[in-house]
């Protein structure tokens, strides 16, 4: 007999004991039945299976690394998109979401507002020289980021030439780099203009982020124009039906021109470490009890198909 879960989900147990707990709590509620593959159980349960001992309705995918192809867990998900089990995100739309390299050219030919961007090849780098053109909207200094990094691994924030990608290579071996104008956030009283805005089937929530502390702040009534707040979520939504990924979050700069800029595109498996955890990085307790609230009602409906 094969054992059905109807929501499994992939967790490292880094700290996001609160989102763990409400997704549980919410599965309940909803009378799914739920399994946590933490690393102590993740051979055991690829295994299972792999054999047909087990089977999972939907996989919710908060850990695999996309860089890593021979990884337990990267190499779970793809087992179980093979056996159809319904994951969120499938890991080949989650894959081509989160490579910026691919995304950069759709993003631009999309109309949403990116950096200046040049995209250089690992195997065209010795060679490689920026045209006086791109070193003109590029500025001084630069940033320069590994196509499939995360975590700010790999990242460069004071580059002044081609050889700089040299430092990004050492601490995040990629196939592309990206070179990108430096984008500074609009400053005001409380922080930069800088927002983390996320998508999960459908809903938008928006939140202040400092992108230099990592500090996360509810955006309090007032503080963000309504055409503003329309704003972020009308490119929050480009950016899924462009994709078609159901559970991301992007960083969105305002700059001094008012205009907003898209920094960090598709970030999937998003970080669900919760404020009254870690004060400091933490995402408010509130929005993640949101988040994992919506992505449980999407897995139910999904559970009904």
């Amino acid at each position: 007999m094969v054992r059905t879960y109807d929501v499994v989900m992939t967790h490292k147990l880094d700290a996001d004991d609160l989102f763990i707990h409400r997704v549980q709590q919410h599965c309940a509620e909803a009378g799914l039945n739920f399994f946590l593959v933490e690393p102590l159980w993740v051979q055991v349960f690829y295994d299972a299976l792999a054999k047909g001992q087990i089977w999972a309705r939907v996989l919710l995918n908060m850990h695999s690394e996309h860089h890593q192809p021979d990884d337990i867990y990267h190499r779970l998900v793809r087992l179980a998109a093979e056996r159809k089990v319904q994951v969120i995100d499938p890991p080949d739309r989650a894959q081509a979401a989160f490579d910026k390299a691919r995304l950069h050219p759709q993003l631009l030919a999309a109309g949403i507002p990116v950096p200046f961007t040049v995209i250089v090849p690992k195997a065209s780098f010795e060679a490689f020289q920026l045209t006086e053109e791109q070193r003109q909207l590029l500025g001084r200094p630069f940033v320069i980021k590994p196509s499939m990094g995360y975590g700010r691994r790999g990242l460069v924030m004071d580059a002044t030439t081609e050889k700089d990608m040299i430092r990004s290579m050492s601490m995040w071996p990629d196939q592309n780099y990206l070179f990108q104008r430096k984008i500074v956030p609009r400053g005001q009283p409380n922080g930069p203009a800088y927002f983390r805005v996320y998508y999960i089937f459908g809903s938008v929530f928006r939140v202040w982020w400092n992108c230099f502390t990592d500090h996360y702040r509810m955006i309090a009534a007032g503080e963000v124009s309504e055409a503003g707040l329309a704003e972020l979520e009308s490119i929050s939504r480009r950016i899924a039906s462009l994709t078609g990924m159901n559970f991301f979050s992007s960083e969105i700069a305002q700059i001094d021109s008012g205009e907003y800029v898209v920094i960090d595109y598709v970030n999937d498996q998003c970080h669900m470490l919760s404020q009254s955890a870690n004060p400091q990085i933490g995402v408010p307790d509130e929005l993640v009890g949101a988040i994992a609230r919506r992505l449980v009602e999407a897995a139910r409906q999904m559970v009904k198909k």
